[in-house]
């Protein structure tokens, strides 16, 4: 139940090398590409599927530094490389966990032990597997970024669509534009494609896909979201990234999630937990922005269970700069009218995580941080916001006005884009509806003026 937080950037339009997932993994080793590595990167790529091999070391920590700090990059090295890369990669931000494979356990736990990121020193290769296998699910929760925007309050707060307010109101409003635009066969089509094409050579995922094209339908969509396979994976990475044109594929299943949190909607207040890895950076950005709206631009999953979102993380480590955070949030459905939250236990593939889940594009408003010297946390309290409080109805209201209501369409969403200021993505979607219009649609000149 557990993410690193990190303020939104501007939308982007391309996810990094169209592989789209948050977690790299990375194997440096001048012995790599034996009969036995290839078998077990298989197995690897059914936990990680991005994995880079490398046998220089200069090369891979290039590679290392230039991933955006949205990116979380887990390490096999080898025992002589190690020594080399590790002392120069440590502390970046993206670098989560590293393991060391190779044939000296004994001599390479003395050198190992005073970098905490080192997970284990493995002479196996199944062991390897098994132990990144089972960091990764905790890691999924404790580590994968979170895109927030910030709605700051204020006697000028609902006057402008600019700057930091700006964000948070155009994520709210092209999120309403995207769950009223009807999908299509050919959205969907078009989304596997890219799904195959990413997961090329991973057969445990390609199985996943085609059984997901062969077997989906909308009551399913929970079980599909917290499953670990492709589908949670790939539509978290593009939320976070913020991957418009995949967000505009996606919409149809964004929308049967939303339709499921609101037919099992919470029936009383609940308050809920989410454990967190965030930089000290990150934590005082919050600090500066107690009474404040959150939105979050991703389904955003708690649990009722305290100890256990708790149990997730780590104790704080001086030299990599990060903080334990627990959030604390109070929900009350009767405010969750258009961005529904639920129980999900009982449609989950596991159960036992108490989880609760907040709509796409939940807001919070954040009460207070403090810190906890009974757990060693940080506490961010919240609580569920509707979008009729006070600061944000207006100009929420103003912006949406502008869709008009009932159902959207691709000229609608090409217009929100072009007041975003993307202006070549807005030229796309114009395009890609007069493609689908007759010569003769009386649209056509409209759309001619919109270009």
């Amino acid at each position: 139940m557990a993410t690193a937080i990190l303020p939104s950037d501007d939308f982007l339009t391309n996810a990094d090398d169209q592989q789209f997932e948050i977690f790299c993994l990375i194997w440096l080793d001048d012995n790599i590409n034996t009969k036995n590595n290839r078998d077990t990167e298989q197995k690897l790529r059914a936990v990680i599927n991005r994995l880079q091999k490398f046998q220089d070391v200069k090369q891979c920590q290039k590679y290392i530094e230039e991933r955006s700090q949205n990116e979380r990059v887990v390490m096999i090295v080898s025992g002589r490389l190690g020594r080399e890369i590790v002392p120069s990669i440590y502390k970046l931000r993206q670098v989560i966990s590293i393991y060391v494979y190779c044939t000296d356990k004994e001599g390479n736990k003395k050198w190992t032990d005073k970098f905490a990121k080192i997970k284990a020193v493995v002479v196996e290769l199944d062991e390897l597997v098994v132990q990144i296998k089972a960091d990764h699910k905790i890691q999924k929760m404790v580590e994968e970024p979170l895109s927030i925007n910030i709605f700051t309050t204020g006697p000028d707060a609902g006057k402008s669509t600019g700057g930091v307010n700006g964000k948070f109101v155009f994520s709210q409003v092209l999120i309403d534009c995207l769950l009223r635009l009807k999908s299509t066969q050919a959205d969907t089509k078009e989304l596997i494609k890219l799904c195959r094409n990413a997961y090329e050579g991973n057969s445990f995922e390609l199985s996943n896909i085609h059984e997901f094209q062969k077997d989906y339908s909308p009551d399913k969509v929970l079980w599909w979201y917290t499953r670990a396979s492709f589908f949670y994976k790939t539509l978290n990475a593009v939320l976070r990234t913020e991957n418009i044109h995949m967000i505009f594929l996606f919409r149809g299943f964004i929308s049967d999630i939303q339709r499921q949190l609101k037919y099992h909607q919470a029936k009383k207040p609940l308050r809920v937990y989410r454990g967190q890895m965030i930089s000290r950076d990150e934590l005082k950005n919050l600090e500066q922005c107690r009474g404040q709206f959150i939105s979050v631009n991703s389904f955003f999953s708690t649990s009722t269970d305290e100890k256990r979102a708790l149990s997730f993380l780590n104790a704080p480590d001086n030299t990599d700069n990060l903080e334990p955070v627990l959030f604390e949030i109070v929900a009350d459905p009767t405010v969750a009218i258009t961005k529904p939250f639920a129980d999900i236990r009982a449609y989950s593939e596991y159960p036992e995580e108490s989880e609760i889940l907040f709509m796409l594009g939940s807001i919070f408003r954040l009460d207070n941080i403090d810190y906890s010297n009974d757990n060693q946390v940080w506490i961010i309290r919240m609580t569920l916001c509707s979008e009729n409080e006070h600061d944000l109805k207006n100009v929420l209201m103003y912006m949406k006005q502008q869709l008009g209501n009932g159902e959207t369409n691709l000229r609608t969403l090409g217009r929100v884009l072009s007041e975003m200021g993307k202006f070549d993505l807005a030229e796309q979607y114009f395009t890609r509806l007069l493609k689908e219009l007759s010569p003769n649609d009386p649209l056509c000149g409209n759309l001619y003026k919109d270009l």
